[in-house]
């Protein structure tokens, strides 16, 4: 396990290149999680806590309003995103857990059908922090194998739910077929770290700009989402002018797909396709790059 980094790349970030000269390399990210939450159906203790409103529901008991809320998000969410992506061009990177896709099986080889890059995001939600090593090798493993039957394609990068174990890079590594792991939150440009004595590459992921703060109270009304998308884009493609940036944008099919929030987002991208110099990119694209443009030394 490596140490902590604190400095990076400092007061003096590299003036990168990004395709055709853009300012700002702006990843959309489509969370599909759906069904793979904490269920008694699937034997777990409780059913998921967190929702689009407290539950009275003892714990251990099923909540069926808050199933619903989550259920939203694969019967409607996610082709709301999806057909709203497609209107305006834009190629994402879906964080997929296994279990999601396996109980909705349209989705997977419609996200590959429409461009979009499938991201391994885990089994379910579990826990990694709290898995031994060979257990979480064997939920990577098994992740991988689930995610490539449902869509078509292996996923080329990882980020786990609920934060990575200090084992979680190395095993990344070691399963072989991954390029890059999102499992940082340290930077706003890809970097190069150290597994096993050679480089290995972040592409840090970001919760500035994240439509969960609807589920924590953070965001009241879709203005609010949009507000601050815009903020962080313009502050970011500011600094693009001279050192170009990249900007994470997090989704939620069961949050940013319901209608009125839709709108939001609808607005956010019309606002950054209105701007010159932007690169709307997979993580994977930007992955490939970096790695073919700025290769470690």
């Amino acid at each position: 396990m490596a140490g902590r980094d604190l400095i990076g790349y400092g007061p003096n970030p590299p003036a990168v290149e990004w395709p055709n000269g853009a300012r700002i390399a702006v990843s959309f990210v489509v969370n599909y999680e759906e069904g793979s939450e904490n269920s008694i159906l699937d034997g777990d203790a409780h059913g998921e806590t967190v929702g689009e409103s407290p539950s009275p529901v003892a714990r251990g008991e099923r909540d069926l309003a808050n199933e619903s809320f989550f259920e939203y998000g694969s019967r409607v969410g996610v082709w709301r995103i999806l057909d709203l992506l497609d209107e305006y061009g834009v190629d994402s990177t879906i964080f997929a857990c296994a279990l999601a896709l396996e109980r909705n099986p349209e989705v997977g080889p419609e996200v590959v059908r429409r461009g979009h890059e499938v991201m391994g995001h885990g089994n379910r939600w579990e826990e990694y922090y709290n898995m031994d090593r060979e257990a979480e090798r064997q939920a990577i493993r098994e992740a991988v194998a689930s995610i490539t039957r449902s869509t078509g394609e292996r996923p080329l990068g990882w980020y786990t739910r609920y934060g990575p174990s200090v084992n979680t890079r190395e095993l990344v590594v070691e399963e072989g077929g991954f390029v890059y792991d999102c499992n940082a939150y340290n930077d706003d440009l890809p970097y190069y770290t150290e597994v096993h004595g050679n480089p290995w590459l972040v592409v840090p992921y970001s919760l500035e700009v994240n439509d969960y703060g609807f589920w924590r109270g953070q965001l009241s009304t879709p203005m609010d989402f949009f507000e601050s998308a815009r903020n962080c884009f313009d502050t970011l493609y500011r600094e693009g002018a001279t050192h170009p940036k990249m900007m994470s944008v997090g989704l939620h099919c069961r949050i940013i797909g319901k209608p009125a929030r839709a709108a939001a987002l609808r607005r956010f991208i019309e606002y950054v396709r209105s701007k010159p110099d932007v690169w709307l990119a997979r993580r994977i694209d930007i992955a490939r790059w970096w790695l073919a443009n700025y290769p470690a030394e």
